[in-house]
């Protein structure tokens, strides 16, 4: 029988895969790997292999996107296939696109969760999760394009009281990973121009780095101040705090170091 499993591999390396997601590779009769949608800080392809006993095939984003994923699709043709992604398998738009031909061409597809960027930054920060508006992300500046979407969003985010969580850009191939005093000073950018008062010097935001790391790291403060902190190594990521109800205040004084002067923001 044809199959396609998505499995996510989720935040850190290798070691966060669940029992379920060692056990659907070790039955594949293929097993492929994208690592361009995001980065896992210690993931290594052989200590994989060497877990599971199979070979891992890892592909580019031009199999997926461009090719549109024919030669997974290919090896499913009465076998199993399993495709592991970074985080959870289905957060990233070309991996349900992926899905949706697997559907359309009968072979029967799966998941198998994984821990994902959203939740594991709303736990960090400890804001409420149902406070979050849509999210973002915010990209690097290439041919003088900026960033207005990211922007408009944060400020249309801002107006209902909600939280933004950003995104931020990264380029596998070239090995580029926005950090946290990048992503602020391209939306600064944008607010030298538009002037709406969305990302400010005095804006409260908060950097999260590496996220599910043992090693992760979270701050919360005005963006002038975050310009001059050190998150360390990549993956970053942005949050722009709305309006704060007083245990999410708390939570950002007490988990991510915020100056204790945004409890009378509540």
């Amino acid at each position: 029988m044809s199959e396609l499993v998505f499995v996510g591999i989720g935040l850190y390396d290798e070691k966060d895969l669940s029992l379920r997601a060692v056990e659907e590779i070790k039955s594949a009769d293929k097993v492929f790997a994208e690592l361009y949608t995001s980065l896992l800080p210690a993931f290594n392809v052989k200590r994989l292999e060497t877990l599971v006993g199979k070979k891992v095939v890892v592909v580019s984003r031009k199999i997926l996107e461009d090719d549109e994923g024919r030669q997974i699709l290919q090896e499913t043709k009465g076998g199993k296939v399993v495709f592991l992604v970074p985080g959870d398998p289905l957060i990233a738009t070309t991996h349900v696109d992926l899905r949706i031909r697997a559907e359309k061409m009968g072979v029967k597809t799966r998941i198998v969760h994984g821990a994902s960027i959203i939740s594991a930054v709303i736990g960090l920060t400890g804001l409420q999760n149902y406070k979050f508006g849509r999210s973002v992300t915010v990209p690097f500046l290439e041919n003088s394009v900026v960033a207005d979407t990211s922007y408009r969003v944060v400020m249309e985010n801002r107006q209902r009281g909600l939280h933004t969580l950003c995104f931020l850009d990264l380029k596998a191939e070239e090995k580029r990973h926005m950090t946290v005093k990048e992503g602020l000073r391209i939306l600064l950018e944008v607010e030298e121009r538009e002037k709406k008062e969305v990302v400010t010097s005095k804006t409260l935001a908060v950097g999260v780095a590496r996220a599910g790391a043992p090693n992760f790291c979270i701050k919360a403060d005005y963006v002038k101040d975050l310009l001059q902190h050190n998150f360390g190594d990549p993956p970053h990521a942005l949050v722009f705090p709305g309006k704060l109800h007083f245990m999410e205040a708390e939570a950002l004084v007490s988990l991510a170091g915020a100056p204790r002067k945004i409890l009378e923001m509540t």
